[in-house]
């Protein structure tokens, strides 16, 4: 590909996951593939993960578009991958225990909060929010933005399909 020459629009679907609106968008999903995706990768071994992480962000990408294709607000990040991530991870290791900060007014403290919790919250969060941006953008003139609800729901499921179909529940999957 020459410098400056135009990525093919379906192209997008995976250069778009390395792209973020920001610092605290990078982040916290680095922070978000650090504590669960080392996991999703030991179990499936580097190949496949690279295959499950970037089906998931592909899968998370359409989802968005379908849901939003007249939107001119752009998606980008690797969000949808990450709740890929997230989705294998509930299913594969649900009694987990995830150290958490907890905000106790002044106080802060640091709980240890069963996987299957902690993500499932993720997800229903996602979907109350993702059904409200429906609802929103229904009922507005002007189109809403920020957050790819759609995408964090479509990698979601992704993961919670593709990877049992990749191996996350085998022990012989290191490449």
């Amino acid at each position: 590909m020459v410098v400056g020459q135009e990525v093919p629009e379906w192209a997008t679907l995976i250069t778009s996951q390395f792209l973020h609106g920001g610092w605290w968008h990078l982040i916290s999903n680095m922070l978000f593939l650090w504590v669960f995706g080392n996991n999703i990768e030991d179990r499936l071994g580097y190949v496949k993960y690279l295959i499950f992480y970037l089906g998931c962000g592909i899968f998370a990408g359409l989802c968005q578009w379908f849901i939003g294709m007249n939107s001119a607000i752009p998606s980008l990040g690797a969000s949808g991958a990450i709740s890929g991530v997230l989705g294998a991870y509930a299913i594969r290791f649900p009694q987990a225990r995830v150290v958490t900060l907890a905000f106790l007014g002044f106080f802060i403290t640091t709980l240890r909060i069963p996987a299957l919790i902690l993500i499932g919250f993720f997800f229903i969060q996602n979907i109350v929010s993702g059904v409200a941006s429906l609802q929103a953008a229904a009922n507005m003139t002007v189109e809403t933005g920020g957050v790819a609800y759609w995408a964090h729901i479509g990698g979601f499921v992704a993961g919670f399909i593709l990877g049992p179909v990749l191996g996350i529940f085998s022990r012989d999957n290191y490449d």
